[in-house]
């Protein structure tokens, strides 16, 4: 054993002190009452700032996707973000097929105009 206490082990110290301490009426009249709508207004708060991850514009949606194990390990391999980095994969793969007729109609026009240049170089000679 590595010398660890239990989990929960030093609970008890804690309850003997709140245990100790008494509160007069006096004091407890003095505690505001915890009503429905403080629980509904109460926002967290430290520091005069709310607590947690801002929200997104974008949120992510938590799917399951099954994948190849290979894929899997070779993301894995790459070290924290290797989700994110999924999905930048997946992003950039859509915008590759979303560019590629375009890619395909530019390519077609500079081979026409080269073609065409080629050709009236040859009639010129």
């Amino acid at each position: 054993m590595t010398g660890k206490k239990p989990i929960g082990s030093d609970i008890g110290s804690g309850l003997k002190k709140a245990d100790a301490l008494s509160i007069t009426p006096e004091q407890y009249r003095e505690i505001p009452e915890l009503t429905e709508q403080w629980f509904r207004e109460a926002e967290p708060h430290v520091g005069g700032r709310k607590v947690g991850r801002p929200k997104s514009a974008n949120p992510k949606v938590p799917l399951k996707l099954r994948l190849d194990r290979d894929v899997v390990e070779a993301f894995r391999a790459t070290g924290p973000g290797w989700q994110t980095k999924i999905n930048a994969t997946l992003r950039m793969s859509l915008r590759k097929a979303a560019g590629a007729p375009t890619l395909k109609r530019r390519l077609k026009r500079r081979l026409k105009r080269r073609a065409g240049r080629v050709a009236g170089a040859r009639r010129r000679a």
